[in-house]
C-alpha cells in the first residue's frame, strides 16, 4: 500500500481520523505474519494507544493470522473500554502500580509500554517518579520473557543550537527538569531488566506525534484560531503524524535486543514555529501575533536510524497541517491535552 496516494483532502469526523491513523502498511502486515503471539499494550488508554491497538488488529486481521490483542489500563474513562472492544481489542483493567495486579496480567510475548505521566508533573514529582519509573520495574519482573518496545521522550536529550544536526540515539542525554530526569529512569529501568534478565526491549524516543485532536500543530492551530498570541520561547520543533508513530511503534517489535535498541521516533523536517503559524495563519484567515523571539535552542531529534529500518513516515507534514487547520475552523473536537512543546524549563 502506497498510502499518500490514498489520503484524503480533508477529515471530517473522528470516526475518519481514527480510520486513517488505524491502517496498516504492507510491512506491518507482512511483520504479523513473522512474528509469533499475542501482544500486550500497556497504558492502551492514552491519546496514542487506542489507535495503536485498533491498528495492531487491523493488521493482524489483513495477515489472516490469529492473535490476542489485550489492551491494558484502569479505563478511568469507560469510553475508551467500549472504543477498544469495537476495535476487536481485548481491554484488561489493572492499575500498573499496583504489583500484585501486574503480576496477574497475560504473560504474552509481544509487549507495548505505553504507560507513563508527564502532564500534571509539577506539585507531583512523586507520582510521576513512581509511574515512570516504578511501574517499568514491575512490567519488566513481569514479562521477563517477552519482547518489550517501551515509549520514551525526545526530552531525555538536551536542548540544543539550531545550527546543530538533531540529537541522535548516540548522544549522552542530559535531561531538563524532573518529567525528563523521571523518563530517562524509565529508559535505565528497562535497561537494568534487560541486562540481567536478558529480556530484548526497544526504547523509541518520541518527539511528537500529532493528531487533529492534539499535537503541536493542533497547540499552534487553536492558539492562532483563537486570536492569542504565539509563544515562540521553543522556536522549532520535530513531529511525525500519529499513524507513521503507531505502525513504526509496532514494527519496532523486531528490533527489540539487549542491550535495549534505542531508536528516535520523529519525522525528518525541522519546523520552524515562526513560519508553521505563518501558514496556519493563512489557512485559517487570521492575524498571527507572537510572544517573545525564537529562542535560540530546541529539542530537535535525528530520526535517519528509525527512517533506515522503516522509511520515512507516508503521511507528509503538509497534509497534517491542512487538515488541522480546516479541522479547528469547522470546530473539531481538542483532547484537551497541549503538548507544552514551548517549555524550555522542564517543568511541566
Amino acid at each position: 500500500m502506497t498510502l499518500p496516494d490514498t489520503l484524503p483532502k480533508r477529515l471530517c469526523s473522528e470516526a475518519e481520523v481514527d480510520e486513517l491513523m488505524a491502517r496498516p502498511n504492507d510491512a506491518l502486515i507482512d511483520m504479523m505474519r513473522r512474528i509469533e503471539g499475542d501482544i500486550a499494550i500497556l497504558g492502551i488508554a492514552g491519546k496514542m494507544g487506542l489507535s495503536l491497538g485498533a491498528l495492531a488488529v487491523n493488521a493482524i486481521r489483513a495477515a489472516g493470522v490469529t492473535r490476542n490483542v489485550y489492551g491494558i489500563s484502569r479505563f478511568s474513562d469507560p469510553a475508551a473500554l467500549i472504543a477498544l472492544e469495537q476495535a476487536g481489542v481485548i481491554p484488561v483493567r489493572c492499575d500498573l502500580l499496583d504489583r500484585a495486579a501486574v503480576k496477574g496480567l497475560p504473560k504474552v510475548p509481544n509487549v507495548i509500554f505505553m504507560a507513563g505521566r508527564k502532564f500534571g508533573t509539577a506539585g507531583e514529582e512523586d507520582l510521576t517518579w513512581a509511574m515512570n519509573t516504578l511501574v517499568p520495574a514491575q512490567v519488566c519482573e513481569h514479562f521477563t520473557r517477552s519482547r518489550i518496545v517501551a515509549f520514551s521522550t525526545g526530552c531525555v536529550y538536551p536542548l540544543i543550537p539550531l545550527d546543530r544536526i538533531g540529537c541522535v540515539e548516540t548522544d549522552r542525554p542530559v535531561p531538563v527538569g524532573e518529567y525528563a530526569q523521571s523518563c530517562l529512569g524509565r529508559e535505565r529501568t528497562f535497561e537494568y531488566f534487560s541486562r540481567i534478565n536478558g529480556t530484548p526491549v526497544c526504547v523509541l524516543r518520541l518527539n511528537y506525534a500529532l493528531d487533529v485532536r492534539y499535537g503541536v500543530i493542533h497547540d499552534l492551530a487553536r492558539t492562532i484560531w483563537e486570536g492569542r498570541p504565539v509563544d515562540r520561547t521553543v522556536g522549532h520543533f520535530n513531529a511525525i503524524w500519529q499513524g507513521d508513530a503507531n505502525r513504526q511503534a509496532l514494527l519496532a517489535l523486531e528490533q527489540c535486543s539487549t542491550p535495549p535498541t534505542l531508536l528516535n521516533l520523529t519525522g525528518p523536517e525541522t519546523v520552524s514555529v515562526t513560519t508553521l503559524a505563518e501558514t496556519l495563519g493563512r489557512l485559517l484567515d487570521k492575524t498571527v501575533t507572537y510572544a517573545g523571539e525564537p529562542g535560540p535552542t530546541a529539542y530537535l531529534n535525528n530520526a535517519a536510524m528509525a527512517h533506515g529500518l522503516f522509511g520515512y513516515p507516508s503521511v507528509p507534514l503538509a497534509h497534517v497541517i491542512a487538515w488541522t487547520a480546516e479541522w479547528v475552523k469547522q470546530g473539531g473536537r481538542s483532547l484537551g491535552k497541549p503538548t507544552h512543546f514551548e517549555v524550555a524549563d522542564g517543568k511541566y
